[in-house]
């Protein structure tokens, strides 16, 4: 019987754990939303805290309610603006300059790898 009295409480703290962790994760979430929001005043911001440290599941739950939506456009906006940062710092970093790809283009041509012609399709579409 004490076996299964310890089993439980070890499935119960584990439920709590999960539980608290969730909170937690939410919280951060919601901090770091109030701090990113550019609509919001340093005032309303500071209020938010406030309430976040003395009251901070109630306030959790209606930060959520009240500003959960925009949260979620703000998180994608934010995401796509860092997917474009991305892409833009790839493209310029990956891009070679148009000497560098004909010099490549040349030694293929110098080593027997590409004809005459393809040697001239890529000095054509890289000085395009």
């Amino acid at each position: 019987m004490d076996f299964w009295e310890n089993f439980w409480s070890v499935i119960w703290w584990f439920v709590w754990v999960f539980a608290f962790t969730t909170y937690l994760i939410a919280v951060f979430m919601i901090i770091g939303d109030i701090f990113r929001d550019n609509s919001l005043n340093g005032w309303l911001k500071a209020v938010w805290m406030i309430f976040l440290i003395f009251v901070p599941f109630l306030t959790a739950l209606i930060y959520l309610i009240a500003r959960g939506s925009s949260m979620t456009e703000r998180s994608a906006e934010r995401a796509r603006l860092n997917q474009e940062y991305t892409e833009s710092y790839i493209r310029n970093v990956a891009a070679a300059s148009p000497s560098e790809e004909i010099s490549k283009a040349k030694a293929l041509l110098d080593s027997g790898t590409i004809t005459e012609s393809d040697y001239a399709k890529i000095k054509t579409r890289v000085l395009a």
